[in-house]
């Protein structure tokens, strides 16, 4: 999650800088917002509730559906909203990619990608964690040209 800071650097140029995600200020604005985009990703993407939670790290089932009930706003942790991040980017990066359908399904289907070794992106990630999300959000951004 990047913030609309930018600030020049010495040569001229200007550099995008992230989102302090360790700062407690900055997960609490942040939560409500990365909880409402992470749901309706794993919606679109038709991921089980079971696999979404190992996404986030292994969260509870408890605290899974209080996410989901939406009161009150629960503010995230620096690893569930870096998570959460590298979600958006995939999401984003696979909508810029291909057509909606495709963008949706890409996520499932099995991957011949020598990364993946036949299994998909979402079996990749919950077996692989942040790692893993990483991996698959740096594949997509190459493909995109890394824009």
């Amino acid at each position: 999650m990047s913030a609309a800071v930018i600030l020049p650097n010495a040569v001229g140029y200007v550099v995008d800088v992230s989102a302090d995600l360790s700062d407690p200020k900055t997960q609490k604005r942040l939560s409500a917002t990365a909880i409402k985009g992470f749901l309706q990703i794993m919606e679109k993407w038709n991921i089980k509730d079971s696999d979404a939670r190992k996404l986030l790290g292994g969260m509870s089932t408890g605290s899974f559906y209080g996410l989901k009930k939406d009161a009150p706003p629960r503010t995230l942790d620096q690893d569930t909203l870096t998570r959460i991040s590298l979600l958006v980017g995939i999401f984003k990066a696979l909508n810029i990619l291909y057509s909606p359908s495709l963008a949706d399904s890409w996520i499932n289907l099995p991957n011949r990608n020598p990364m993946f070794r036949g299994v998909s992106a979402i079996a990749y990630m919950i077996q692989r964690g942040q790692p893993g999300m990483l991996n698959v959000r740096q594949l997509l951004d190459s493909r995109r040209g890394g824009q």
